[in-house]
């Protein structure tokens, strides 16, 4: 439980240190958060044993301390890029509250993804949502802020319900909570039971046809929460979604393979449809996650070791690149107050830089090689093929082309689109540049250095 005690004991020092500033010291906060998460950031990659505690309810090994390094690494990525924001007059006063929200939220995320059981599962799955639900309302001087934080909050609440009676149904014909307990015999109301479960847990990964809060809750949130939903929280719950249907869902393969094989393709596939209509970059970055959930669907699918390897890999790969993209909306939105596409024009005249990163990130989403994205999908389609779907991989690889057209309309705005008013030169803060130049290092690096998949891969086959 390194992960979590870490945490907790972060969460501790941050509270007493907003006791003892002062209110012109708020502002320490945000080096003190920064440094004490880098800590814990460390702290996860020394060598850890495998096993359990709590009677089991709690299970750590090599896969799992993996998939919670790689989301420290993009909570470590969004408070060096949050601390212009929180510097501005209307949050100068609650700088700790955000940092309080976001560790919680990351708490429950890494207990969840250590679940062993039912009870455990939900717990954390609900520590993981009910902070970001009050970090989405934080802008308390925006409508829409407020407006999020009611959608995300009803829709969770509403999620969790169908989540809990999909539990209460699988409990009831099994008689177990313990996950290395459970026996399944493929009756209708344990198929049921798996149905309800996937489509609580689809709310959260914004899985269609559960994707419908996501592009106004994405919108009206702050754009440091966005990322955070769009990067953290999808990746939480894919990495758990991934882990149940091997160790727990593998008597029920069948269902959920043709549960997962039709989700997918609408996945991707409206997911990239409306991405081509959105103007708010913050709605278009929003379908775009919701493709992209469609694509790591496809390495879910085999339920397979491989499978498991190439989602890991890729939310990796999606961690950098997404970031990337949210870092320069974050940054134009926090010095012009723009986030229209149109508003990006003429964008790589005036500020080249930033153009450069966003174009890299964009072209590691879409999978243009040589950049990692490019390696993350070619792995995802590489184990839906060895999976023997090859009518899904057709359907993918024509989604990917779609993907290409849309993230070539931010790149044309920027670098051929002409502007009379293009966003003016501005030098960002450097806790926002080491940010982007760690986004960019990673999204050219990963993908060049193929043993991090080879390590991943061999970590999977050992741990299934």
């Amino acid at each position: 439980m390194r992960h979590e005690w870490a945490l907790i004991a972060g969460v501790l020092i941050l509270l007493v240190l907003e006791l003892n500033f002062s209110e012109e010291q708020k502002s320490k906060s945000i080096i003190s958060a920064v440094v004490i998460f880098t800590i814990i950031t460390l702290l996860g990659f020394l060598p850890a044993e495998s096993g359990s505690t709590f009677g089991g309810m709690y299970v750590t090994d090599p896969v799992r301390l993996l998939m919670k390094n790689i989301l420290n690494l993009g909570v470590l990525i969004i408070f060096l890029q949050a601390g212009s924001w929180l510097q501005t007059k209307n949050n100068y006063n609650r700088v700790t509250e955000f940092y309080l929200l976001m560790l919680s939220s990351v708490i429950g995320a890494n207990f969840m993804i250590s679940a062993g059981h039912f009870l455990m599962f939900y717990l954390g799955l609900e520590l993981l949502t009910i902070p970001i639900t009050a970090a989405a309302s934080y802008d308390q001087y925006k409508s829409k802020s407020a407006e999020a934080g009611i959608k995300l909050i009803l829709s969770s609440a509403f999620s969790s319900a169908i989540l809990l009676f999909g539990l209460s149904m699988l409990y009831g014909s099994t008689g177990e909570m313990y996950f290395s307990e459970v026996r399944f015999s493929n009756d209708l109301i344990q198929v049921l039971g798996f149905v309800f479960f996937f489509s609580g847990l689809g709310f959260k990964i914004s899985i269609v046809p559960f994707h419908l809060w996501t592009a106004d809750v994405y919108e009206g949130s702050p754009t440091n929460v966005t990322s955070y939903l769009s990067v953290v929280s999808k990746g939480a719950a894919i990495f758990v979604l991934v882990l149940l249907l091997i160790n727990l869902f593998e008597p029920l393969r069948l269902v959920w393979q043709q549960v997962i094989y039709g989700t997918a393709i609408f996945t991707m596939t409206i997911g990239n449809l409306f991405a081509i209509r959105q103007q708010n970059l913050k709605r278009f970055l929003a379908f775009s996650s919701i493709a992209q959930a469609g694509f790591i669907l496809l390495g879910v699918i085999g339920g397979s070791a491989l499978g498991m390897a190439t989602v890991i890999y890729f939310v990796l790969v999606y961690v950098f690149s997404n970031l990337a993209a949210f870092g320069v909306v974050i940054a134009i939105e926090q010095y012009a107050g723009k986030v229209n596409m149109a508003d990006y024009n003429g964008l790589y005249k005036t500020n080249p830089r930033l153009s450069l990163v966003m174009m890299l990130a964009l072209f590691s989403l879409a999978g243009i090689p040589p950049l990692a994205g490019f390696f993350g999908k070619f792995f995802l389609f590489t184990a839906v093929a060895a999976s023997g779907f090859y009518i899904l991989l057709f359907i993918a690889v024509l989604n990917a082309v779609i993907s290409l057209y849309y993230y070539l309309l931010v790149v044309k705005a920027m670098f051929i689109s002409k502007s009379e008013s293009p966003v003016p030169y501005f030098q960002s803060d450097y806790p926002t540049r080491i940010a982007l130049s760690a986004c960019v290092i990673g999204i050219i690096v990963i993908g060049f250095y193929s043993p991090v998949f080879e390590y991943i891969k061999q970590l999977c086959l050992i741990s299934f």
